[in-house]
């Protein structure tokens, strides 16, 4: 496979999760973190960093609203739920097994 190809299908496959992720918005980022040991949050982190590589003038909320497809504020009032005691008691293990956060 040449890289072009290689690099559209790693898009398209960015680009369907994002899409999920925004469709599951019953999923929250704690689960995600607790599970998986990335969120939402880890993937706009991840896209400010690389677009920061390449020299393009882009914030941590700019980057936010790519990946939630709304203004984090906004998705936070729409979605988000208090972590249940346990949920942060997972977490705060996960961050201390150095997660990705």
């Amino acid at each position: 496979m040449d890289e072009k190809t290689r690099t559209e299908l790693e898009a398209a496959a960015f680009r369907a999760l994002v899409e999920h992720l925004r469709e599951r918005t019953d999923v929250q980022n704690i689960e995600l973190m607790n599970l998986a040991g990335f969120c939402r949050n880890c993937l706009s982190k991840w896209y400010l960093a690389a677009a920061e590589e390449r020299g393009l003038d882009m914030d941590y909320d700019q980057a936010r609203e790519i990946v939630y497809g709304m203004p984090y504020d906004q998705w936070k009032a729409r979605y988000q739920r208090e972590a249940t005691p346990a949920e942060k008691a997972a977490f705060a293990r996960t961050e201390a097994g150095g997660g990705q956060g």
